[in-house]
């Protein structure tokens, strides 16, 4: 049994012919080594021009040099499997560590009580931000409770500092979970350029 082909059943697969990707820093903009996070950027003849009298959305999201920014934190592995870690908007940033967001909502869906998670970032005057996490539950489990499980399965520093719990998550009409109204009371008045 090999366990990099079982990894691969959760990658978004390969490239198709004439696709090349980049991962890429986001903040140097220099190419990642291989199996290392990034975001990930592609170039295809088939790749749009742009956003229809959108100059400055085109211009943010697709290179000079005819690459597409998704947007997406990802890596490539040696077999050119490509795996979609998160959001780069959804990474929180807490004393220079990156969090992706989705690992620790992974963590905290194996929780018995945890109907649904999101987690975000909120901004923290010692590290410039940390990670709260907002639950649906259905039975019991407290806030205390719920951040020792996390303590037990991930690294301190991403696991959640607060728990809000609530009755439901707020969502698109297509049912997309919206992070951004979840950040927006914590940062307003301070700058965060992904909230």
């Amino acid at each position: 049994r090999d366990p990099g082909k079982e990894e691969r059943l959760s990658s978004a697969g390969t490239l198709v012919p004439h696709a090349e990707v980049r991962v890429v820093d986001p903040d140097t903009l220099k190419d990642m080594p291989e199996g290392e996070q990034g975001e990930l950027w592609f170039r295809t003849p088939q790749l749009m021009k742009g956003y229809h009298n959108k100059p400055e959305a085109t211009a943010e999201a697709i290179t000079e040099d005819g690459w597409f920014r998704t947007g997406d934190v990802g890596r490539v592995d040696d077999g050119g499997y490509i795996f979609v870690e998160d959001r780069l908007k959804d990474m929180i940033i807490s004393g220079g560590e990156n969090i992706y967001s989705i690992e620790v909502e992974r963590v905290l869906a194996e929780h018995d009580a945890i109907v649904e998670v999101a987690v975000i970032g909120v901004p923290d005057d010692k590290w410039g931000e940390v990670v709260k996490a907002v639950v649906v539950i259905e039975g019991e489990a407290s806030e205390k409770e719920i951040i020792a499980f996390a303590r037990e399965r991930l690294a301190a520093y991403k696991c959640p500092k607060s728990v809000d719990i609530t009755d439901e998550l707020p969502r698109n009409p297509t049912g997309k979970i919206l992070k951004k109204e979840l950040r927006k009371p914590h940062w307003e008045g301070r700058d965060r350029t992904t909230v």
